[in-house]
């Protein structure tokens, strides 16, 4: 049977993924030295989702990997049908593994008679029947205490802080924050590059207007020096854009940006290439299309992180340990 079995023979691991992200999920599979679950999955004339494991799943811990790419309601309500079939086919332990949380940025009310989305989702997941949520880089951290269980809040910090050292003289960065609310994120960052010094970017946004923002100064010494700009995730790339040109305006030698998610909505990529920055650098928590790819992209493999940290409560280890304890 498909999985892993413990050493005592008490426990079987099993992963399983729906369709959004098979190549991420095939990785991660490899990393466990696994094989994913055999499962069907098919759409039904009218749209309604189908979906049966080919093996049983009888008092396995269970694994269901599902990113909240797009088309994101189809993905989220894909991966809310396989908790339900792992319920009712009797798995001992249920974790959804989402590495792109769906509906983060909704995690509270900017007006009224707005729903706090983030917190739906975890009520979805946990009235499915998921024991655990696993994720990484949530947009806000809060959205943790949203689950009522176990939430395994994962960074991808160590992946991009190592690659981006091998990028940059270290005795001339500055870390910048794309604005005010990720200052810590940027102090993290920082840390880990040496102990330069930080600046952010004072920028407005339309609570009104999804998606727009208009970044108007930088706050912080960037002038002569390599800038990282930092972020948990890249849509439509108007914020990361309009940050490196205020950058740029200020003096910088160059621009290097870092985020864990690249979600590449429409203009994204023809904004990114235009933008100035040197590089982009992203991971693979979202799949990213041969025509979102340009020549300054570079995309990180996040599966040795996700692998490990389910084998860590597989095995009723610490998932922190990953962090240094900083997690």
């Amino acid at each position: 049977m498909t999985g892993i079995i413990s050493s005592d023979g008490e426990k079987r691991l099993v992963l399983l993924t729906g369709r959004a992200h098979p190549d991420l999920a095939t990785s991660v599979a490899t990393h466990l030295g696994i094989d994913l679950l055999p499962t069907t999955t098919y759409e039904f004339a009218n749209g309604e989702i189908y979906t049966r494991f080919g093996e049983s799943v009888r008092g396995a811990d269970t694994f269901v990997l599902q990113s909240h790419s797009s088309p994101i309601n189809t993905w989220i309500m894909e991966q809310l049908l396989m908790v339900d079939a792992l319920k009712r086919a009797s798995a001992k332990t249920i974790t959804v593994v989402a590495p792109f949380y769906g509906y983060a940025r909704q995690d509270k009310k900017h007006r009224g008679r707005e729903p706090i989305s983030a917190r739906l989702m975890a009520d979805l997941f946990k009235t499915a029947g998921a024991d655990r949520l696993m994720s990484v880089d949530l947009h806000a951290a809060q959205i943790q205490g949203f689950f009522d269980g176990p939430v395994d809040h994962l960074w991808a910090m160590p992946i991009l802080t190592e690659y981006v050292r091998s990028r940059v003289d270290t005795s001339n960065v500055t870390v910048v924050s794309p604005d005010a609310g990720r200052i810590r994120v940027a102090e993290q960052w920082a840390a880990k590059l040496g102990g330069g010094p930080l600046a952010f970017v004072h920028k407005t946004r339309d609570i009104r207007s999804p998606n727009k923002t208009v970044a108007n100064r930088v706050v912080g010494d960037v002038e002569g020096r390599s800038c990282v700009l930092v972020d948990d995730l890249i849509d439509t790339a108007g914020t990361i854009a309009g940050a490196v040109r205020v950058l740029m305006e200020a003096g910088a030698k160059d621009v290097i940006v870092a985020a864990t998610h690249g979600v590449l909505s429409d203009p994204a990529v023809d904004r990114l290439q235009n933008c100035g920055a040197r590089e982009v650098v992203i991971t693979d928590t979202l799949p990213i299309a041969e025509d979102r790819r340009f020549p300054q992209l570079t995309v990180l493999s996040i599966a040795p992180l996700i692998a490990r940290a389910i084998r860590e409560v597989f095995d009723d280890g610490s998932v922190t340990s990953l962090f240094d304890g900083q997690a």
